[in-house]
């Protein structure tokens, strides 16, 4: 079997590394032969977050997938992440449909709501429909929680199913944190999410209140809080667990939106396959992977967000039991050991769909 993978970004995007490429090596083992073809290299998104992409630049990525597109009858299905080609109409995968090149397309953002949503009305009515378009025209729609399932359904998509975003368990070392004089409170995530924290800003400076705690942030872009003594360190890939285990709490702050109705909970999951106990919004997928009381806390309010991590601040015993119930729950729910075969085998049947 012959997959072309188009996803959206290299490994450094980190929707690209855990919908797909974490899977690679699995598919091949059984037997699934897959082509990386990227829109936007890592390059690029180093430019995106340093607010230096040019539209020459985006213009030699689209020209680039059009002749990826051009073999697509070489392959028994095609893998898109989300959509072919970002701010255009559905024009090509309208021609795939056409043409009965099967093709799966997978969701882990509600990236629907940049179209529908969009401030400028003549988007809304140019690019409103497109991914509904895009998923009545795949074979199969794999999204990453309900919310987005429940949208491709309602769409007239064929074939949907749930794959929730997990982790490869083998890359996660979970271990106790070290005692320290400060409460460490860790976020890890990509520069454009950074300003959700500002979200909870008033949470955090009651908790580090007289130096009784810090926030330690991986990814982050540029970003002051007041009376909150923070640590910036870079992402990567390499280091990502490392940095995780210097937490004491891992905390995943969203606004009640529809775009964060769609995200998938990753933050809490990398967390919890650490043994850190969590903290997040009450928001979409928050609320299926936290166990409040268990595994970490779900928080509404700013008081709600002091009491909890003031709790877990003077507890130690209760972060170490909800840590260790959080890496339970990753075994038995969110990783690529329940998974993996999932998806292989939801590609194998759609090939011998095609083939009957």
């Amino acid at each position: 079997m012959k997959v072309l993978l188009l996803s959206r970004y290299g490994r450094m995007g980190a929707s690209s590394r855990i919908r797909s490429y974490q899977y690679l090596p699995y598919l091949q083992g059984q037997g699934i032969e897959v082509e990386v073809a990227p829109l936007f290299s890592d390059d690029y998104l180093k430019q995106k977050y340093q607010g230096q992409v040019s539209t020459a630049g985006v213009f030699r990525c689209y020209l680039q997938r059009l002749q990826q597109l051009l073999r697509a009858r070489k392959f028994d299905v095609l893998w898109i992440e989300k959509e072919l080609f970002p701010w255009l109409p559905a024009l090509a995968e309208q021609l795939l449909s056409l043409f009965k090149v099967p093709y799966v397309v997978d969701y882990d953002d509600a990236i629907f709501h940049r179209y529908d949503l969009h401030r400028r009305k003549l988007i809304r009515q140019l690019l409103g429909n497109k991914l509904d378009q895009v998923m009545r025209g795949a074979s199969l729609v794999i999204a990453g929680n309900s919310y987005l399932a429940e949208r491709a359904e309602r769409t007239g998509a064929r074939w949907v199913e749930i794959l929730p975003t997990v982790i490869d368990l083998a890359r996660y070392e979970a271990r106790p944190a070290v005692e320290s004089e400060a409460f460490v409170i860790g976020w890890i995530g990509s520069p454009i999410n950074t300003p959700y924290l500002k979200l909870i800003e008033p949470a955090l400076t009651e908790i580090c209140r007289d130096h009784q705690a810090r926030l330690l942030l991986v990814g982050a872009d540029s970003i002051e809080l007041k009376g909150v003594p923070i640590e910036h360190r870079s992402w990567s890939e390499a280091d990502e667990v490392v940095n995780i285990l210097d937490f004491d709490v891992g905390i995943m702050p969203l606004p009640d939106t529809p775009w964060s109705r769609g995200k998938c909970g990753y933050k809490l999951i990398q967390y919890m396959a650490c043994g850190r106990p969590v903290v997040g919004s009450r928001i979409g997928a928050n609320i299926d992977v936290v166990e409040p009381g268990v595994n970490g806390f779900l928080a509404d309010s700013m008081d709600e967000w002091v009491d909890v991590l003031s709790r877990l601040r003077n507890d130690r015993q209760l972060r170490i039991e909800q840590g260790a119930a959080g890496r339970r729950r990753v075994e038995q729910h969110y990783c690529t050991a329940l998974t993996a075969p999932k998806l292989a085998g939801l590609l194998q049947r759609l090939i011998e769909y095609q083939s009957a």
